[in-house]
């Protein structure tokens, strides 16, 4: 079986770290990070941005929402998650806040992205599933069980 390829959404600022613990994980492919002098020039307006979501999102599996301490509040991670539902796409969302970045440590975990929105499917609100990775070692929690969270988003899509 292929890996799936994935689009991460998720706060840069705060989680980039963390989240680069996951893509080395070597469980799923895809959504390679925007080198950070072309972010500069995207993020200049709002078409940029968009331009640069859809691309990167329209070939994806599935879109996994990295929440992190202040991600729910992220103008693109909000935008993202919009039109991952409007493409269709099975999204999910995994707390992150006790991958230990060599930086920062752990983290304080962050309120659920999803709470904001009203997701429906054929007139059924569907609640995009969340899992909160056991702390005492989130890393290897989400390296054993991403495939099997993936399988339940794409299930939910149905």
């Amino acid at each position: 079986m292929s890996k799936p390829d994935v689009f991460y959404s998720f706060h840069f600022d705060n989680d980039v770290m963390r989240v680069q613990m996951i893509r080395n994980m070597g469980v799923v492919t895809g959504d390679e990070p925007v080198e950070p002098n072309v972010w500069e020039t995207l993020k200049k307006t709002d078409s940029g941005v968009e331009a640069w979501i859809e691309k990167n999102m329209k070939n994806k599996d599935v879109v996994i929402v990295l929440i992190g301490a202040a991600t729910a509040g992220r103008k693109w991670v909000k935008y993202e998650m919009k039109r991952a539902w409007e493409l269709g796409k099975p999204i999910f969302g995994i707390h992150i806040h006790n991958l230990k970045s060599m930086n920062d440590g752990a983290s304080t975990k962050g309120s659920n992205p999803f709470d904001a929105f009203n997701f429906s499917h054929n007139g059924v609100v569907i609640k995009p599933l969340v899992y909160d990775p056991k702390s005492s070692d989130a890393y290897n929690d989400i390296k054993d069980n991403i495939e099997s969270w993936i399988a339940a988003a794409k299930r939910q899509r149905i």
